[in-house]
């Protein structure tokens, strides 16, 4: 996290400089949601894990309203290798068993999802964990293999989003709570379903009528066919960019849940390196921000 002493030498007048340029940002975000999906290095590096806490807490004092959706890929491995069970996977997705399941929920309800908001709460925030479950939050279902994974092999318990029920959300928010939210989500008959946090993210986002929902990664956004960033794509040009093949492996699944956001109302979706320092602060209170922004229509602004 940044030191506070690193300020000390810095003239007040450029202090003054850099809060003035954040207002119109803190003016046009103030009572409007902000959905982050909270993965990478992000959440390993203590630092950054700071960063973000930090980031987090700063942004629900200004009057923003962060929701946090996180993963936990990691972390179930770990704990599967522990207990000996092999973690398998088919194109991406973790097949899950129900001792798979359990684990899964073990570990993002009760170990990775109270260390995100014990962190939010180190650092002044005033964050509650949920999951999914909690409330009807994320209704899911089945999710069929051959539509998420081109493949019949059963996945077990790895589900999908079929329905958002908001209002918990909006309970939390109206006591001041940042909400910080496991991916599990209950199937028609209570059963527990496994679902990718990217994709939960981007239809809490749709549902929810955020202004903005941010994806945190490892890597500094979308890539051109050189390798370039590109700052800015509209809504077909990101499909182009899928149907091209000028990206591909785990950005595809970012930009369909970012597509899936927008096309549910949220105006503008961002793909930010987690990596880089307050990325979060970056991206929303400076007029450069960092990473890739994709937005619905017209050209980018505000």
């Amino acid at each position: 996290m940044t030191d506070p002493t690193e300020f000390v030498n810095t003239a007040p007048d450029q202090i003054a400089e850099i809060l003035v340029a954040a207002l119109p940002y803190i003016r046009n975000f103030r009572e409007k949601r902000i959905v982050i999906k909270y993965g990478g290095s992000a959440m390993t590096d203590d630092r950054l894990k700071a960063d973000f806490a930090v980031d987090v807490a700063l942004l629900s004092f200004i009057g923003m309203k962060p929701v946090i959706v996180h993963g936990g890929g990691p972390q179930i491995g770990e704990l599967l290798k522990k207990i000996g069970k092999e973690s398998r996977f088919v194109k991406g997705l973790r097949v899950t068993d129900e001792e798979t399941m359990d684990v899964v929920e073990m570990v993002l309800v009760a170990k990775v999802n109270k260390d995100v908001v014990s962190m939010i709460n180190q650092h002044g925030g005033k964050a509650v964990g949920i999951s999914g479950r909690d409330g009807g939050l994320i209704k899911a279902k089945k999710a069929p293999p051959a539509r998420v994974a081109g493949i019949d092999e059963d996945l077990g318990l790895v589900g999908e989003v079929d329905s958002i029920e908001p209002d918990l959300i909006a309970s939390l928010e109206a006591r001041g709570f940042i909400p910080v939210i496991a991916p599990v989500g209950a199937g028609p008959d209570g059963k527990p379903y496994n679902i990718n946090a990217d994709t939960a993210a981007g239809a809490l986002s749709a549902s929810l009528k955020a202004e903005k929902f941010i994806l945190l990664t490892d890597v500094p956004g979308v890539l051109d066919k050189n390798q370039q960033l590109v700052s800015s794509l509209q809504e077909e040009q990101a499909d182009e960019l899928i149907r091209d093949s000028i990206v591909s492996g785990g950005m595809i699944p970012k930009i369909r849940c970012c597509l899936t956001a927008l096309r549910g109302g949220v105006p503008k979706a961002h793909i930010i390196d987690g990596r880089v320092p307050h990325a979060l602060l970056l991206e929303l209170l400076t007029d450069q921000g960092i990473g890739t922004e994709i937005v619905r229509e017209g050209p980018p602004g505000v």
